[in-house]
């Protein structure tokens, strides 16, 4: 079924013939193009801005890029971005911000912020604005020009530092379009200043796995079900005053089993056994133990403090761990 569009007389003749297609050609066409394809649409007429605009054919396109990134803490802040955004902008700063994106796709779209201002009323334009700032393609928009920091978790963090090597932290993300990398905010650690990172790459990157905030002891789940070879990650940080990072390891053997497992009770026992195999054999670092039943932060100010627990299953999460594992053994 065709579906009747009111076609402005000055609209040019190749615009109304594309608003004249059967509305599911029509669909089909746009649910093909990409990002860039669909800012190029959007240009023909006003009519069609706000079909190119549409939620349903921007969230394959946030999906397919930034699905892996994006959260709930990242969505959470999105929504408190443009509820603080949304009320004092005016219509032109939206415009302009839609028309600097089009302008970094291709610098023949400058133009579209004096044709839209040529063209729109001041109502419609009020109401265009607000449907941006609402829609999927203005958090797309928001994320590929670096403007929208949002919060997500990096391997390896401060480039590889040895510190921090088969470790994972929370950090503010913030894309370079141009390199196809980012640039990380990490937390302030007791006196250090917030630090930076540049040129970030998509591998290193993921989602939060959980909602546990980074300065928080993650509740613990299944600590009896654990058993030796089982692949986890545990908090842990320097001191009180630092947040808390992510550490892969796998449980071990208690001192007195042999490791065969026919004669094995270690998974009977209160003790944990973790073990961090990047380490050396007799590294400090190397072993850890924890309380099955009563399991609460422990530690020190010199080997630092241990948290909640994580128990991994998924072969693509233990994968990741693997592919980032250090050369050498550390000490």
């Amino acid at each position: 079924m065709r579906k009747s569009h009111p076609i402005p007389a000055e609209m040019p003749p190749q615009s109304s013939q594309l608003l004249e297609l059967p509305e599911l050609v029509l669909e089909s066409i746009l649910g093909m193009l990409s990002p860039e394809g669909l800012c190029n649409m959007s240009c023909v007429c006003l009519l069609m801005q706000e079909r190119c605009m549409n939620d349903f054919l921007w969230e394959r396109h946030m999906n397919e890029k930034w699905g892996g990134l994006i959260g709930k803490a990242a969505t959470k802040e999105w929504q408190l971005y443009i509820a603080s955004r949304s009320p004092n902008s005016p219509p032109s700063a939206v415009v302009e911000d839609w028309a600097g994106f089009l302008s970094r796709i291709s610098p023949s779209l400058v133009w579209l912020v004096s044709k839209l201002g040529g063209v729109c009323s001041s109502k419609t334009r009020l109401r265009g604005s607000t449907l941006m700032v609402n829609s999927i393609m203005y958090w797309y928009m928001s994320l590929e020009k670096g403007r929208f920091w949002f919060p997500a978790q990096i391997f390896n963090r401060e480039n590889g530092h040895v510190g921090f090597m088969l470790s994972c932290y929370d950090a503010q993300l913030s894309y370079d379009r141009i390199k196809n990398t980012f640039c990380a905010r990490y937390p302030s650690q007791g006196r250090r200043a917030i630090v930076v990172e540049e040129a970030v790459q998509w591998d290193r990157l993921r989602m939060a796995p959980v909602d546990t905030p980074s300065d928080s002891l993650h509740i613990s789940d299944y600590l009896n079900e654990l058993r030796p070879k089982d692949n986890i990650e545990i908090q842990w940080r320097r001191n009180k005053d630092f947040p808390y990072g992510w550490w892969y390891g796998v449980v071990g053997h208690l001192e007195t089993c042999d490791g065969n497992e026919f004669h094995c009770r270690c998974g009977n026992n209160d003790t944990l056994i973790l073990e961090f195999k990047q380490y050396m054999p007799g590294s400090r670092w190397r072993r850890a133990s924890v309380d099955r039943k009563n399991h609460c932060e422990k530690g020190n100010e010199t080997d630092g403090f241990y948290g909640g627990i994580r128990r991994l299953q998924d072969k693509e999460e233990i994968s990741k761990w693997l592919r980032i594992w250090p050369k050498e053994s550390l000490e």
